[in-house]
C-alpha cells in the first residue's frame, strides 16, 4: 500500500506562485510513475502533469504547459508541482497519484493505483 500526502496549497493572487508537495509512505516510491490531477467544484477530475520513475518523460496538460513544472526527489520520496503565473481558473483541489507502472506518465486516471486526499489551491484577488 502506498500512502500519498499532499501539502502546499493555499490562497494566492493571480500571477502568483505555489509549490505543491506529495510525500509518499514507501521507499519503493522510486518505482512508481506519478501524476498530478485537479478537480474544481462541479467538474470532473482532470489531468495536470505526470512524470516517470526516473524523473524523465514529463507530460503536461495544454492548460498548464509553460507555467507548471513537475519534478520528483526519489531520495526523499517526494514529488513536487511548481505552479507559476497562476490564474483564477487554476482554482481546484489538487491530487497526487501514483501508478505501479514506473514508465507511465500519462493522463489516464485508470492507470493510477493510489491517490492522496488533495490540497486546495485558490487563486483570487
Amino acid at each position: 500500500q502506498v500512502m500519498l500526502v499532499e501539502s502546499g496549497g493555499g490562497l494566492v493572487q493571480p500571477g502568483g506562485s505555489l509549490r505543491l508537495s506529495c510525500a509518499a509512505s514507501r521507499r519503493i516510491f522510486s518505482m512508481y510513475g506519478l501524476g498530478w490531477f485537479r478537480q474544481a467544484p462541479g467538474k470532473e477530475r482532470e489531468f495536470v502533469a505526470a512524470i516517470r520513475w526516473s524523473g524523465g518523460g514529463t507530460y503536461y496538460a495544454d492548460s498548464v504547459k509553460g507555467r507548471f513544472t513537475i519534478s520528483r526527489d526519489n531520495a526523499k520520496n517526494t514529488a513536487y508541482l511548481q505552479m507559476n503565473s497562476l490564474k483564477p481558473e487554476d482554482t481546484a483541489a489538487y491530487y497526487c497519484a501514483a501508478s505501479s507502472n514506473p514508465y507511465y506518465s500519462g493522463y489516464n486516471k485508470d492507470q493510477y493505483n493510489y491517490w492522496g486526499q488533495g490540497t486546495q489551491v485558490t487563486v483570487s484577488s
